[in-house]
């Protein structure tokens, strides 16, 4: 009878520490493994950063919602098409940015809501006087996923990380 009590209490240790080990593997796969939402999110930050260095607003815009909202330090919030198709435009005509994009995290906060947190470095060239100095900013982007499936940037603020001048 003891012996019985043993085996059972072992074989049932045992598979407690399977199904542990089992439930232990299938958290980390699912943080480690993209989903096709996170692809697609990715997919959209991406272009976005070939966007900017191309200094194309007819790029940008498709990658923002129709009520996207665009909130660069000390400026007003350019809120829609129209006001984002302006603001952009100033930026493009302004400078010109070489930078690259690192993806620090990206959250799904709702099927159709997540966020992506970012930072960026490269160069900025200022066409008033063509100096081009050291750029580097933290980012924060909203997205929304559309009723046809695609993840556009709903919100977007960043800040520099250089010291100031």
């Amino acid at each position: 009878m003891e012996t019985r009590r043993y085996i059972l209490s072992t074989v049932a240790a045992a598979a407690s520490l399977w199904i542990a080990t089992c439930a232990a593997e299938s958290s980390v796969s699912s943080m480690t493994t993209p989903t096709a939402d996170k692809a697609a999110i990715l997919k959209t930050m991406s272009k976005y950063e070939a966007a900017l260095n191309a200094s194309s607003t007819a790029d940008v815009i498709p990658l923002y919602s129709e009520d996207g909202v665009f909130m660069p330090p000390y400026k007003q919030a350019a809120i829609g098409t129209a006001a984002l198709r302006r603001a952009y435009d100033a930026v493009f005509e302004a400078i010109t940015l070489k930078v690259t994009f690192n993806v620090a995290e990206v959250v799904e906060m709702a099927p159709e809501w997540a966020f992506v947190r970012t930072t960026s470095a490269g160069t900025v060239t200022v066409h008033a006087n063509e100096v081009k100095s050291a750029e580097a900013n933290q980012e924060l982007f909203i997205l929304k996923k559309g009723p046809d499936g695609a993840w556009r940037i709903a919100r977007y603020s960043f800040s520099s990380t250089n010291p100031p001048k």
